[in-house]
């Protein structure tokens, strides 16, 4: 079961928290959100945000942008995210809050590597070099595993065939293992690339406060690390 499910909806609401949070309405909550993150990846520079987490009350919207640069987010002096904020708020009809959340260590999100790998196949690199940097980068970053699919018309083929890289061990049947994942889509000249990335991090063990930012607090073997909000 654990080699046919996403490894992050396969772990929601025992390490892993939902990446929106609302119990009503679902039509309409559910357009919403699609809404948001299309217009915040056509906004903002393609490549930079990794996940987008949504939080509803009875009056505004919470809304926490994942980015590994926060500066470009925000802005000469906050300009960038103050427009995105009014432009939401035309969007939504509703008092929009947002938080933006730096991630310390690029190299082990997969949204991340996998948005990476999209825009280096899209300028015509060769896929195993930067396959290959990108494993090396993760495991560099204390990466337990790292495992990376590919499938498509590999630089330009005939015939279309999918390639898997991996290194070190991705447990993807055990529930404390906390795995990364995402699927993006290359659009090259010779036609679409798909690409599927999985991080390991490390195994949790114990209690663990449940996030929509995946965990702010966690224990990993061997260490604690804390995560906090960026006001």
């Amino acid at each position: 079961m654990g080699q046919k499910t996403n490894p992050i909806v396969n772990r929601l609401g025992i390490i892993i928290g939902w990446q929106s949070s609302w119990c009503n309405n679902y039509k309409d909550r559910i357009q919403e959100d699609f809404k948001v993150r299309r217009y915040l990846e056509a906004r903002l520079p393609k490549g930079i945000i990794s996940r987008v987490i949504i939080e509803r009350t009875l009056k505004f919207i919470t809304v926490t942008i994942r980015t590994s640069r926060p500066a470009l987010v925000i802005g000469k002096g906050g300009d960038e995210v103050e427009t995105v904020r009014k432009e939401l708020k035309k969007l939504t009809k509703k008092e929009i809050h947002i938080n933006i959340s730096e991630v310390k260590r690029p190299e082990l999100d997969a949204p991340l590597v996998a948005k990476n790998l999209v825009k280096q196949l899209e300028n015509r690199v060769s896929y195993k070099k930067i396959i290959k940097l990108s494993i090396i980068s993760a495991m560099r970053m204390n990466a337990q595993g790292i495992k990376i699919q590919i499938s498509g018309r590999l630089n330009g083929s005939e015939m279309a065939r999918c390639e898997s890289y991996k290194e070190g061990r991705i447990s993807l049947g055990t529930f404390r293992a906390d795995v990364d994942y995402h699927v993006a889509v290359a659009h090259t000249v010779y036609g679409s690339i798909g690409i599927k990335v999985w991080i390991m991090k490390g195994e949790i063990y114990g209690k663990r406060e449940l996030s929509p930012l995946l965990g702010i607090k966690k224990k990993q073997r061997g260490n604690r690390n804390i995560h906090r909000k960026k006001k």
